[in-house]
């Protein structure tokens, strides 16, 4: 088959997608809005530039975010390639120079003879083969086209999340399961805090760092999902009767009725990982650590994310998505990046990476593909695209999602041995789906 595929959008998803293809003998068009029509997050017209933070988090592989770059490196990233090139010191993480990270891919894009990029605003989703990696401030036309493909009810604008942290990390003798009113039987773990504890937790919230707002979010805040420092303003007890409170609540050990309770609700399958609901904060991440070690249970949480509040566009992905990132009423258009509901650069990237590669696929008249479950990327995308999911919000790689290990490993030796374990598993995967990093650059044309 030969066919052109359509990108929408030249960010880290964008970008990578357009070199999976183009390495694989595939024509693109690639679509990025910028300079014609700008934004508020960024400064300059260059593919994958990265608009906060120019750390792409740990390259340790007992990180999930290391991880997951040692397998886009094994599978042929740009992006990894190009921050590698363009590291600057930063500890155990993987930091970048941000202006030659960007000028690193857009040179290598444009010098691609199979792509060609259209410097316009894309206000339709494209026919024929296409990838939609638009971000998450896609632009209001292009939003109001998702609407009307996917359904309102399907896209979200605001982007309220909850920390979520290990189910081995929480102090069982402190936690009790339970709902409210023994409504759905044991569902949630509580933590009970007494009248003391519960003012040290509000003293604590109140004067926290916060993330100072970006120009481009609406600070207008929805009533629905407020952000826990901004209850917490409002007077002293509103947590008390907002999500932490106790009504319905009876420690099964006491026979009483806590002060107030901090709810955590399963957050997968496998209880593996737990969300702090109504949690969400614009603190800084260091501050939400040491503020919710406050909380009777969680003084050794492993937060494997943290809560956020901020303007962002994403999809009801688990409706929306196969784990291929195919759409699941058109096989011929695939979603990437942070629309997709994944967070972060690396988690945008890598699935570019993989929407790239199964778009090749298509065109080459191959099926697409999935990693395996145990490996970061493969984890990831189980997660987003799990029908079964209610409540959806975005996630970024953590060892949370994986499949657990047989034995009595722990902590970071049980993190090692699961990393071995993704990286074996990919490497057979590669070889049995033919696709990897020593591909010819035009594979197929």
């Amino acid at each position: 088959m030969s066919a052109v595929v359509r990108i929408v959008g030249g960010g880290l998803a964008g970008s990578e997608a357009a070199w999976q293809l183009a390495r694989r003998g595939v024509e693109v068009e690639l679509c990025e809005m910028r300079p014609d029509k700008a934004t508020e997050a960024h400064a300059t017209s260059y593919l994958a530039e990265l608009v906060c933070s120019n750390s792409l988090r740990s390259a340790a592989l007992t990180n999930a975010a290391g991880l997951l770059k040692e397998e886009m490196r094994r599978l042929g990233s740009l992006i990894i390639r190009a921050a590698d090139d363009c590291r600057v010191p930063a500890g155990s993480a993987l930091a970048v120079d941000r202006e030659r990270f960007a000028h690193a891919v857009t040179r290598e894009i444009m010098s691609l003879p199979g792509v060609r990029i259209i410097r316009k605003e894309a206000t339709e989703i494209p026919t024929g083969i296409a990838i939609v990696a638009s971000g998450p401030l896609t632009s209001e036309p292009l939003s109001r086209a998702l609407e009307s493909l996917l359904g309102g009810r399907h896209l979200y604008y605001y982007d309220a999340i909850s920390p979520i942290v290990t189910a081995e990390s929480i102090d069982m003798i402190v936690a009790f399961h339970a709902s409210r009113y023994q409504h759905g039987g044991e569902d949630y773990l509580n933590l009970p805090l007494t009248r003391e504890q519960y003012g040290g937790l509000v003293d604590a919230i109140l004067a926290a760092e916060k993330v100072p707002a970006h120009s481009f979010e609406d600070l207008r805040y929805f009533q629905g999902c407020l952000p826990i420092e901004e209850m917490a303003r409002r007077g002293r007890e509103t947590l008390a009767f907002g999500p932490m409170r106790p009504t319905g609540l009876t420690d099964p050990r006491t026979g009483k009725k806590s002060y107030a309770v901090v709810q955590l609700r399963q957050e997968n399958r496998e209880r593996t990982l737990y969300n702090l609901v109504g949690f969400q904060t614009k603190m800084t991440y260091a501050e939400q650590k040491r503020v919710f070690s406050l909380i009777p249970g969680l003084p050794r949480a492993e937060f494997v994310r943290f809560g956020s509040l901020h303007r962002n566009t994403f999809i009801n992905a688990p409706r929306h998505l196969l784990p291929t990132l195919q759409w699941r009423d058109r096989p011929t258009l695939f979603f990437a990046g942070q629309i997709t509901g994944v967070e972060g650069y690396i988690e945008s990237a890598a699935s570019g990476l993989l929407a790239g590669m199964n778009a090749a696929r298509i065109v080459h008249e191959r099926e697409p593909v999935v990693p395996p479950a145990t490996t970061a990327l493969g984890s990831l995308l189980a997660y987003i695209s799990d029908a079964g999911r209610k409540d959806f919000q975005p996630m970024n790689a953590n060892f949370g999602l994986m499949p657990l290990l047989n034995g009595p490993a722990q902590g970071k030796a049980k993190k090692q041995l699961m990393a071995e374990r993704a990286l074996r598993d990919l490497g057979i995967w590669m070889a049995d789906v033919g696709e990897g990093a020593d591909l010819d650059l035009a594979e197929g044309a």
